[in-house]
């Protein structure tokens, strides 16, 4: 297991990170995202009509940046591949929606579905290049 050392922990109370997924076209595509960090992984609520949801499901493998926006020298790369699973109910979304102050479901159109994203990871890099 890739876990995430103890000097980046911190780092999993980000506001915001980084998700890289893999397009059809091969080509890397990126956003920026809402998380939780949850049992040593990183939680994400998608929708069914993104992008990022649908590279995801043809192509789990991901990564996730997040970097110290006090010391941009600072940052963790999580390496990982995605699993997906239904959040028919919102319970994931709301969580997600508490620490943002957000609901969600503003968010989503007719029809679309929520889904959480966990990435598991397969590869850690955390990296301090000094202050």
């Amino acid at each position: 297991m890739n876990d995430i050392p103890l000097s980046h922990r911190d780092l999993l109370g980000a506001r915001f990170a980084t998700l890289a997924t893999v397009g059809a076209d091969g080509r890397p595509q990126l956003s920026e995202i809402w998380f939780l960090d949850e049992d040593g992984t990183v939680a994400v609520s998608l929708n069914t009509s993104r992008q990022k949801t649908r590279n995801l499901m043809e192509r789990p493998a991901c990564t996730v940046l997040i970097v110290d926006l006090t010391n941009p020298y600072r940052y963790l790369e999580i390496r990982g591949d995605a699993e997906i699973t239904p959040d028919e109910d919102y319970g994931f979304a709301d969580r997600v929606g508490a620490k943002y102050g957000a609901d969600l479901r503003v968010h989503d159109g007719p029809g679309d579905l929520r889904v959480v994203i966990r990435i598991r990871p397969t590869r850690v890099n955390a990296v301090d290049m000094g202050s």
